[in-house]
């Protein structure tokens, strides 16, 4: 048997052993090692499987992982969620949808401290959803705008899923983070528009609220939130003037988070404990899928199929729009069924020199890929988000109707993503200051 012919059956036993509910790292170390040894040797695979942890791990950017995921932890063991949902609700609230506007808001805003999809839908679906349907609100649309905007977690930065790109992709994690902004502002403004335009045209998705306010109590509702901005902009103006890496970002993010829970009279033993464990337990699932990604690149590498994949593809491989079709193909059909992280690290091994043979911006690909890893959190039958509402909910809302709810939320996705193809500046505009 060829080297060629070991990889397309590892491909196959990957999507086969994932199929059978195996756990994706141990899925791709499992047919990496094997496939090493079936091309290498027994010795060859042995010593990968031995140095390649030890070399990932040390990679230093690899260090900011675990520590925006501490930040956003304290941040939500210490209420913050609830400060930002709160002024969100305050200021939002009389519009048509309103709180779903603000739901949909407060998740952007904790996006930019937790850096992950799924730890922003479960803290923001503990705190907004009851809070919807308490209200009478279509439980589709409570749940659906909770779980889709929850996404926005890996697009906002910090984001880990940019770290991670970062790192396979060689280029600056600063400029990712960036890259990022506009892109996830975008999609909660496409988000909120779609509400309030449903809201107005069948308003018994969401009665209008008898919240009665003023503008001291929206102006002391904003005060009480500052930790989420103080956060938020402490990162980005760091990032964006140079004066801090990506990795460091993440550690005076940790610190800061900590101190400002200190400020509050928050931070007791038990949140310490809470977020500390947290973020370790997170850290340790990252990791581990990570390992088991890199020794799958090293294993098609040696049996030759990206490169074969590139002489296949021929022309596609240099024609970018029908590549980047390809890949939204791909990406949206395996994130029907995969983890999103593992269905990154999964295909960027046989993208990546795809996109580098057609000259593509990397930056570029790299807020596209994430992008449709957010797609893929919300798509049936294995919508991430979508299973995380369902069990903050403790099953009171049926999944048939959380997926109800998401279909609006992708039909905007297919909005954002055309904007984003076709108009590559509102990825690289921002970037573009810091060369």
């Amino acid at each position: 048997m060829t080297p060629l012919q070991i990889a397309f059956f590892g491909m196959a036993a990957i999507i086969l052993l994932i199929s059978l509910r195996v756990r994706i790292g141990v899925a791709l170390a499992l047919v990496s090692f094997v496939g090493i040894w079936a091309i290498r040797g027994f010795d060859v695979a042995v010593t990968m499987l031995r140095t390649t942890p030890f070399e990932f791990a040390a990679h230093w950017s690899l260090s900011a992982i675990p520590m925006f995921l501490l930040m956003g932890a304290v941040a939500y063991h210490s209420r913050v969620t609830e400060q930002i949902f709160r002024a969100a609700q305050l200021w939002l609230g009389g519009l048509p949808g309103g709180l779903a506007v603000a739901a949909n808001w407060a998740c952007a805003g904790f996006a930019a401290a937790s850096g992950a999809s799924i730890a922003t839908a479960a803290a923001m679906g503990r705190i907004t959803v009851p809070e919807m349907i308490r209200a009478g609100y279509d439980k589709g649309l409570a749940t659906g705008v909770v779980a889709s905007a929850g996404t926005l977690g890996i697009m906002i930065p910090p984001s880990i899923a940019m770290i991670l790109y970062g790192i396979f992709a060689e280029v600056s994690i600063a400029k990712l983070f960036i890259a990022g902004i506009l892109p996830g502002i975008l999609t909660a403004t496409i988000y909120a528009a779609m509400i309030v335009i449903r809201c107005m045209i069948k308003p018994e998705l969401a009665p209008r609220t008898a919240l009665v306010t003023n503008w001291t109590e929206r102006g002391r509702a904003i005060l009480d939130a500052w930790p989420l901005p103080a956060l938020v902009l402490g990162i980005i103006c760091g990032l964006y003037s140079g004066l801090i890496t990506a990795t460091e970002a993440g550690a005076g993010g940790a610190l800061l988070a900590i101190v400002i829970a200190f400020i509050q009279r928050r931070m007791t033993w038990r949140v310490l404990v809470d977020s500390v464990v947290e973020a370790l337990t997170n850290t340790a699932k990252i990791f581990f899928i990570a390992f088991a990604a890199v020794l799958l690149s090293r294993f098609l590498s040696l049996s030759g199929l990206p490169n074969f994949l590139i002489d296949s593809i021929g022309s596609w491989a240099t024609d970018p729009l029908l590549l980047v079709l390809l890949a939204v193909v791909i990406y949206i059909v395996l994130g029907m069924f995969l983890d999103p992280i593992g269905l990154m690290l999964l295909t960027l091994p046989l993208f990546l020199p795809l996109f580098q043979a057609a000259g593509l911006d990397l930056i570029w690909i790299g807020v596209l890929v994430v992008k449709f890893i957010e797609i893929g959190l919300i798509t049936p039958p294995v919508g991430m988000n979508v299973y995380v509402i369902n069990s903050v909910t403790a099953n009171d809302v049926r999944l048939e109707t959380i997926f109800r709810g998401v279909v609006w939320f992708l039909l905007c996705e297919v909005i954002v993503v055309t904007l984003l193809i076709a108009f590559p500046s509102i990825s690289l505009f921002l970037p573009g200051f810091m060369d």
